[in-house]
């Protein structure tokens, strides 16, 4: 039997170790009603028990890396640019429509 690998989402993930931590029900139990296999479980929560002090350290968090909105900015008057020149060039050799 081949198994394939799937890759969850962070929040499934959250939700399968803290059911883990809680302890309600076992390994076997939990990984039949999430349909992850149990070493998964067990990793996860891992994971989550080695993290878990680090949301309460109060430092801020890096958030994703925000794009430069100056660059997209310069970016897309570029585009603009281009598009203008491309319509005015094809409309002067008549292969584009000037009812646009």
């Amino acid at each position: 039997m081949k198994r394939t690998r799937r890759n969850h989402a962070p929040g499934f993930k959250a939700q399968v170790a803290l059911a883990a931590i809680r302890g309600d029900k076992t390994l076997a139990e939990l990984a039949e009603h999430f349909e992850v296999h149990p070493n998964q479980i067990s990793e996860w929560k891992q994971q989550l028990t080695a993290s878990a002090a680090d949301v309460f350290d109060g430092t801020p968090r890096a958030k994703a890396a925000e794009p430069d909105l100056k660059v997209l900015h310069a970016k897309i008057g570029q585009l603009t640019l281009e598009n203008d020149f491309l319509e005015s060039a094809l409309t002067k050799a008549g292969l584009l429509s000037a009812k646009r």
